[in-house]
């Protein structure tokens, strides 16, 4: 697993693995990472479906009961597949708009 930490946002992607042990992984590794917002770049996964993007909804929502923002980043599954409880979009600068957009909710308690 590899982490690209920007100030207060982290991005996590992964080479040459399945998505269960990817998964596995970021949840071993939450620990260190619950205090930023999250971006999980899935490009490097070939197949995706919607219901492989709902294996991450449970940590997206503890992270996000925590005030933070979890994105998921993947052209293969479209953010009208999935519950809105979970936001996937299709490239990093993306998510890095929607975290700064949930950043300033937060800040008005929106």
């Amino acid at each position: 697993m590899i982490f690209d930490k920007q100030g207060t946002t982290t991005t996590v992607f992964q080479e040459n693995t399945s998505l269960e042990t990817f998964l596995k992984n970021l949840k071993k590794g939450y620990h260190d990472l619950k205090h930023d917002h999250i971006i999980v770049n899935l490009f490097s996964f070939e197949h995706l479906s919607a219901g492989d993007i709902l294996e991450f909804l449970e940590l997206s929502n503890t992270h996000r009961s925590l005030k933070k923002s979890f994105v998921l980043v993947t052209e293969k599954v479209s953010y009208d597949e999935v519950p809105e409880e979970i936001c996937v979009v299709p490239t990093i600068q993306e998510a890095m708009d929607v975290i700064e957009m949930e950043e300033i909710e937060r800040d008005l308690d929106l």
